[in-house]
């Protein structure tokens, strides 16, 4: 059965208006669907809407949304990403009851949060409710986290005899410090809200009932930005972060930026004292 309730709710949610251009990406046997990816203009927004299983994800799920975030990063007009959940939970990571028999030398959830972390355009995580496990990972992926009051953090694998994911372990890090990453991984530490501001795992925090107003502030934000500007400080931010920067690439496409049509509507509409409206040409 589609899973019109995340269609719709996320729509209204959203405010979004007009043609909107989504498809049916799995299907899960006989529940809700798993989650549903949208276009409209040049926001895209993919919702897990899972929400009785704490959008728990399976195996066959992660390759759908590997599928999904290779098919929008190849797509030139998609400026911004809402990576969104239903229900009370944002995403409980890899589902535990459905992965016998798997080779984890190639981990399907690690090879997902490396795809979000390097989509050419700003993303946004959208935390209606708590985080866990590897969502945790997906979470930290992405580019920026807004979060609702009274959500919390944990991650359990120490408690279940496995280890997390290395590049999971090294985002964590790069993100957090080793102090919090440690607490989170060795400690089992449950962070709370306030806790996940403190240590950068959130950079917005707001009450419930304001989280689609700021969410929708910020795409719009994002959205309205240069895209080429964007995406080239994007590689490079993260490439700083990795340790893996090549300062001359770095100085190439900031060079070139001066180049573009873009730089010259920016310029014009300072002058005139009007919102740029850039092609990204």
């Amino acid at each position: 059965m589609e899973c019109l309730l995340c269609r719709l709710s996320l729509a209204g949610w959203l405010g979004l208006c007009g043609n909107l251009s989504w498809r049916r990406l799995r299907a899960d046997r006989g529940m809700s669907q798993v989650f549903l990816a949208e276009i409209q203009g040049s926001l895209a927004t993919i919702t897990f809407c899972r929400p009785e299983k704490h959008n728990a994800l399976e195996i066959a799920d992660l390759e759908a949304l590997d599928a999904a975030l290779i098919g929008l990063a190849a797509r030139s007009d998609i400026r911004t990403l809402l990576l969104c959940a239903q229900g009370k939970s944002f995403c409980a990571g890899v589902d535990f009851g459905a992965v016998s028999g798997h080779d984890w030398r190639d981990n399907p959830l690690e090879r997902v949060a490396d795809r979000l972390e390097n989509l050419p355009f700003p993303t946004l995580c959208v935390l209606q409710g708590g985080v866990y496990g590897g969502g945790t990972d997906l979470a930290l992926a992405c580019d920026f986290r807004l979060g609702v009051n009274g959500i919390r953090c944990f991650i359990p694998p120490a408690k279940l005899g496995i280890q997390y994911h290395p590049h999971g372990l090294k985002r964590a890090v790069t993100r957090l410090g080793l102090g919090p990453a440690k607490r989170l991984f060795l400690a089992t530490e449950t962070f709370d809200d306030a806790e996940m501001l403190r240590t950068g795992f959130l950079d917005w925090l707001v009450k419930p009932d304001a989280l689609a107003e700021r969410a929708q502030a910020l795409a719009a934000t994002f959205t309205a930005l240069a895209p080429q500007a964007v995406r080239g400080m994007k590689q490079s931010l993260n490439e700083v972060a990795a340790g893996l920067f090549d300062e001359r690439a770095a100085r190439d496409r900031a060079a070139g930026s001066f180049r573009t049509a873009d730089f010259q509507e920016g310029r014009a509409a300072m002058a005139e004292k009007r919102p740029p409206k850039f092609s990204g040409q």
